[in-house]
């Protein structure tokens, strides 16, 4: 038997090592969720403006897909299904945050959108489609973070009705 194996003060030490390594591997996924959210945020505002502004037919989302993941092959999130959860997105909150009057004039797009940033995807797209109303999708992104919730966990908060 190796003796570190049996040397409390290297297993106390080995302990905190890997509790680091696994607290540097989250911190990692944090920040490469957060900056792939705002990547999702700018394109959403894109898309809806191409949309808006331009005269690129029905089939522009399909064609914009297509040409993504052919350029992009090794990355996941150009399906034409997402891109439309990224415009959905996108506008759930810029149009409820726009459209809500004296209600919501204290609320801040820009911090709203922080806090999108802090939950994973696959957590935004569950809460734009299981709310309605833009103060319910905003408890349910504060108290994922608050709380630290998985999908499913979240996923049954919301078919509980907690808020």
């Amino acid at each position: 038997m190796n003796h570190l194996t049996i040397n409390t003060a290297y297993l106390d030490w080995l302990g905190d090592l890997k509790a680091k390594v696994r607290r540097s591997q989250l911190k990692a996924a944090v920040a490469v969720n957060s900056a792939l959210l705002e990547f999702y945020w700018e394109f959403g505002a894109e898309i809806v403006e191409k949309q808006k502004n331009t005269k690129w037919g029905s089939g522009f989302l399909s064609q914009l897909s297509k040409d993504l993941m052919q350029e992009f092959p090794e990355m996941k999130g150009f399906s034409l299904n997402n891109l439309q959860y990224v415009r959905r997105w996108h506008l759930f909150y810029h149009e409820k945050i726009m459209n809500c009057g004296t209600a919501c004039s204290t609320i801040d797009e820009g911090k709203v959108v922080t806090k999108l940033f802090q939950i994973p995807w696959s957590h935004n797209l569950v809460i734009i489609s299981k709310t309605d109303h833009l103060e319910e999708a905003l408890y349910y992104v504060h108290k994922t973070i608050e709380s630290n919730w998985s999908r499913s966990v979240l996923t049954h908060q919301i078919e509980s009705g907690l808020y």
